[in-house]
């Protein structure tokens, strides 16, 4: 599919999501059918060595930054497995421990940090984790970060109801002050058991949600960082090494790299990047786009941000496109928090 056939699907999707449609599908219900027998195959395979064991890196992070008087700042994570980090035995190895490492050294600052994300979440549980998120007002997140989509595609959750949740979900975060960074949808044609035409099927429908999800983020005033097939390359040269144990979920190494490519625009919400990285670099290919055309590049290549720009222009709302350059994440360095009785 093309840059502007996945734009003009992506528009749809998004405006289905805006005006209550739900009849978008993300893969074509005749090809269910002959599909069947190898998603039941790829499923078996993908269990294999998994564990539903979330290590628990919640807590402050920075401590050789602390500062009498001085609050620490909060990040939040939301979303599936692959915000909780499901596939690592460490509580360091997660992404949510990386960010908030890499977050409190960027800042020079302490990082209070608190993950909600749930293993097996679509987007409808999106609107639990975010009650969760604001129940303390005390405690409401400076920046928060949702990872989501890979569910919603493998259980064929509409496409339209998937943004529309996640669309509520910013809308909720931006209302009460909190700045929003969205891993889209990963590619799950990367996923090593997944064989074709469910590969090729996969990848489409991951591409369409994530083009989508980027347009309904960026009109709450969210900021999305394509996740797409980040990992494709180093998954099919080094599939044991980029691969957890169940050969789905990401390793340490690959969180690691996820981690990396999202921690530019986490500290970009928040000021504390650069500020000659913030204007757009022509010889990186950068620059101002109708929002849709900026979320199917997106949607193509992996590590890409876009973030709203001028409200209006000839073919509607316009978005920045951005390929920051990545930031290895330090090691993390944590101090835990007692959890209440």
């Amino acid at each position: 599919m093309t840059s502007m056939s996945r734009a003009r699907v992506a528009r749809r999707i998004a405006a289905g999501a805006a005006y209550g449609g739900g009849g978008i599908g993300l893969a074509g219900a005749a090809a269910v059918g002959l599909l069947l027998a190898e998603v039941r195959l790829a499923r078996r395979h993908v269990g294999n060595g998994s564990n539903n064991h979330v290590p628990n890196a919640d807590g402050r992070y920075g401590r050789l930054y602390a500062t009498p008087g001085e609050p620490p700042l909060r990040l939040t994570l939301l979303g599936d497995s692959t915000a909780a980090g499901q596939g690592v035995h460490r509580a360091g190895q997660t992404p949510g421990a990386l960010l908030a490492s890499g977050l409190a050294a960027v800042a020079e600052r302490q990082v209070e940090f608190r993950n909600v994300a749930l293993p097996g979440a679509r987007s409808d549980d999106l609107d639990r984790q975010v009650a969760l998120v604001l129940a303390d007002p005390a405690l409401a997140p400076d920046v928060c970060v949702i990872m989501i989509g890979a569910n919603d595609v493998t259980n064929r959750m509409p496409a339209t109801r998937s943004v529309r949740h996640l669309s509520s979900a910013v809308r909720r975060l931006r209302t009460a002050g909190a700045e929003v960074v969205v891993g889209t949808c990963p590619d799950l044609g990367t996923i090593e058991p997944v064989q074709q035409p469910l590969r090729w099927l996969a990848r489409r429908a991951s591409r369409q949600l994530a083009a989508a999800q980027t347009i309904g983020v960026v009109e709450q005033g969210g900021r999305t960082v394509s996740l797409g097939d980040l990992l494709g390359p180093e998954f099919a040269a080094n599939p044991r090494e980029l691969f957890g144990p169940d050969n789905y979920h990401p390793s340490a190494e690959g969180y690691a790299t996820a981690a990396m490519a999202v921690l530019p625009t986490v500290c970009a919400t928040l000021g504390l990047w650069p500020a000659e990285e913030e204007r757009p670099d022509v010889t990186r290919r950068e620059g101002f786009l109708p929002v849709a055309r900026a979320a199917a590049e997106a949607a193509s290549e992996a590590g890409t941000e876009v973030t709203a720009a001028m409200p209006t222009g000839p073919k509607g709302p316009w978005a920045l496109l951005k390929r920051r350059r990545r930031r290895r994440v330090p090691e993390p360095d944590r101090t835990p928090v007692t959890p209440s009785p």
